[in-house]
């Protein structure tokens, strides 16, 4: 239809314009903006994953696509997929519940290097060292712990043990468990104990747990359960397993392990508790780059630092504001160890831990 023509339909409407598929040429239609999105791949717990994006694409209007994994491949699974689409990712931004899988994506140029403006002006100055990549391609924050869980109705406060050494006594025989060490938290660990040890005590703790039959799980929740259910007395896990299971009304306690440079006669001396730290990092060549970054910023800031301390979780936050919000969140005798040399010495652990040990 012409503007003249339009004009003459104007007129006899009484000047009323009717927007129809006749008179589309009265109005301006506007083509709507795309929708902004971001692919997510994450190890993160479920509850706390969907706290943290849903607040985020409720602030920003981003859809976040979020690609998970299963209790027991947790991290391994989603790493291993990440190195394979190195050369056409899918994803835009990693965030893992511990360091050691981000760690292999950084030797493998899966990471980029990223200085984020946002998460270094929280500290005003330089983000902790222990907590970034030596190189940049990561962050750590939101804070659990490695620690030994108990049953309290089963174990006397007498006989809680307080390090690792402790579980070698021959009165734990059968009585403890773990998750598999090929995965998780245990993984890295088993990397961590390998670079404080060496080899051959490292080893000689490894034989010292199989002769002590260690019962090994699907995953840290698994052994949390298997706790409360009677069958084993104690266990290696990470703090949030232990808070779920208190959630759930669970008799479960946790002890962090002691600072002992004695223990097992200072052949398995203990740092104290280890520490886990949450990671997060840009993926090269990803679909959306602007939002990865943005993305990570609002993961490092000091109000989502809070908000995962205030979740379920409870994990420690690392920034000021964060540490002032919640001055009850502390790991006790908390140990950072170098999560990149602990990261290298990985694959040498679970040999020697396939093997059963130092002869």
């Amino acid at each position: 239809m012409s503007v003249r023509a339009n004009l003459r339909a104007i007129v006899r409407l009484g000047g009323v314009i009717v927007c129809a598929a006749a008179l589309q040429a009265c109005t301006k239609t506007s083509q709507e903006a795309p929708t902004r999105e971001l692919v997510l791949y994450s190890s993160v717990d479920d509850e706390l994953l969907r706290e943290v994006v849903g607040a985020y694409e409720a602030e920003t209007g981003v859809r976040v696509l979020v690609v998970g994994d299963t209790e027991a491949t947790k991290t391994t699974g989603l790493v291993m997929r990440l190195i394979a689409e190195k050369d056409a990712p899918k994803a835009d931004v990693w965030w893992s519940s511990e360091a050691f899988g981000t760690i292999k994506l950084a030797r493998e140029g899966v990471l980029e290097r990223y200085t984020s403006r946002k998460g270094e002006a929280e500290f005003v100055g330089e983000w902790p060292p222990r907590l970034r990549a030596s190189r940049g391609e990561w962050y750590g924050f939101a804070l659990r712990a490695r620690v030994i869980a108990y049953s309290p109705t089963r174990v006397p406060e007498a006989e809680i043990p307080g390090s690792l050494a402790d579980l070698t006594r021959p009165g734990w025989k059968g009585r403890v468990g773990m998750a598999r060490p090929a995965f998780g938290t245990t993984r890295g660990q088993m990397g961590a104990l390998m670079d404080q040890w060496g080899r051959t005590a490292f080893g000689r703790w490894v034989r010292a747990m199989r002769a002590n039959d260690i019962r090994l799980y699907d995953g840290n929740a698994s052994v949390v359960r298997a706790i409360a259910e009677g069958e084993i007395d104690a266990g290696l896990t990470d703090t949030d397993d232990v808070w779920s299971a208190q959630r759930n009304g669970w008799k479960v306690e946790m002890i962090y392990e002691m600072k002992d440079p004695h223990a097992g006669d200072g052949l398995w001396a203990s740092n104290g508790a280890m520490v886990i730290p949450n990671t997060v990092g840009v993926v090269r060549g990803g679909p959306n780059p602007f939002e990865a970054r943005l993305f990570v910023d609002y993961l490092l800031s000091a109000r989502t630092d809070v908000r995962i301390a205030s979740s379920a979780s409870r994990n420690v936050p690392v920034t000021p504001l964060g540490q002032k919000m919640h001055p009850g969140l502390v790991i006790p005798n908390a140990w950072v160890p170098d999560l990149e040399r602990a990261e290298g010495a990985i694959a040498e652990a679970l040999e020697i831990w396939d093997e059963g040990g130092a002869p």
